[in-house]
């Protein structure tokens, strides 16, 4: 259906709009990517795309391709242009951008759930559970939240970067650039487990496999996969909104900021070269400090 959308939103430009060819061009070469990154997350059909695809299509070229904020804002457009077309035609009843009125759709604050939703979210899976595509999966959800990893980071994850002794994980983030980062005492128990039991099940014989966590037939998982785990669980877990990945990363940085982490500190374990992509999250102190003023003021 998406693919379809944009053969009629072609014609649109070039017929009723009177685009020029090189316009038309890039109008649709931004939104035959935005449309291979729904079908790699399995939505396929235009009334599934919802505002957090969006933003989550746009961390994900910003934090994992690498591409700037120029490119970022020119493909924002494009889809924001489809989107108000897939109203116009009656294709889809509401637009999902409509409330994205600046192309600098980081400024946007980020999805991330609460510590509640996180319990219920991690708890979904059994934690020694005897199948090994459970206990993966468990395992998957608690290194996401506990270290706060791109979703491309953990899925490769080498055995090898795992230290049990530091109590750390090795991740090579954006530009091949290293980092440790702490895992909590929870993934850690689990990840033990994991590499003990689930994952030698997993290898199917295989001993020249170095990724951290396979797919059932002894094959590195690759974003899409964990994309699927990470919407099932939320499904399991009878969390009615749109959750994604990256709403880990999100709530790992939040909650830390939340509890009096320094930003400078989780902007060195999200791997952020830049403190102002980290400041996103200063949200949650002002909705803290909101509260308190609320709570105790006496003319609040």
């Amino acid at each position: 259906m998406i693919r379809r959308n944009l053969e009629f939103f072609e014609t649109f430009l070039t017929l009723e709009r009177g685009a020029g060819a090189n316009t038309v061009l890039a109008y649709i070469t931004d939104l035959r990517g935005f449309a291979d990154y729904c079908g790699s997350i399995g939505i396929y059909d235009t009334v599934d795309i919802t505002r957090d695809v969006i933003i989550d299509f746009l961390s994900y070229l910003q934090e994992e391709r690498c591409e700037v904020s120029t490119t970022l804002a020119r493909k924002l457009i494009s889809i924001k242009l489809f989107c108000r077309f897939l109203v116009q035609e009656k294709l889809i009843e509401q637009d999902p951008t409509e409330v994205m009125e600046s192309p600098r759709l980081w400024n946007y604050l980020p999805g991330f759930l609460s510590v509640e939703e996180v319990e219920r979210l991690l708890t979904v899976f059994p934690a020694q559970s005897k199948d090994p595509l459970l206990q993966r999966n468990r395992v998957i959800l608690e290194t996401l939240y506990a270290s706060g990893l791109r979703v491309s980071e953990a899925a490769h994850l080498k055995v090898s970067d795992v230290n049990f002794e530091d109590a750390a994980l090795r991740v090579v983030g954006k530009g091949d650039k290293v980092r440790l980062v702490p895992v909590g005492k929870t993934a850690l128990q689990l990840l033990r487990f994991y590499l003990q039991h689930s994952r030698n099940e997993l290898l199917n014989g295989r001993s020249n496999v170095a990724e951290l966590f396979l797919s059932v037939r002894g094959k590195p998982l690759n974003r899409e996969w964990i994309w699927a785990i990470v919407k099932e669980a939320a499904v399991a877990a009878g969390i009615d909104r749109d959750i994604y990945p990256h709403m880990l990363r999100h709530s790992f940085a939040s909650h830390l900021l939340a509890n009096g982490a320094d930003l400078r500190v989780i902007q060195e374990m999200l791997g952020h070269s830049d403190l102002r992509t980290t400041e996103i999250y200063t949200h949650v102190e002002s909705d803290r400090l909101l509260g308190v003023h609320k709570h105790f003021h006496p003319r609040a």
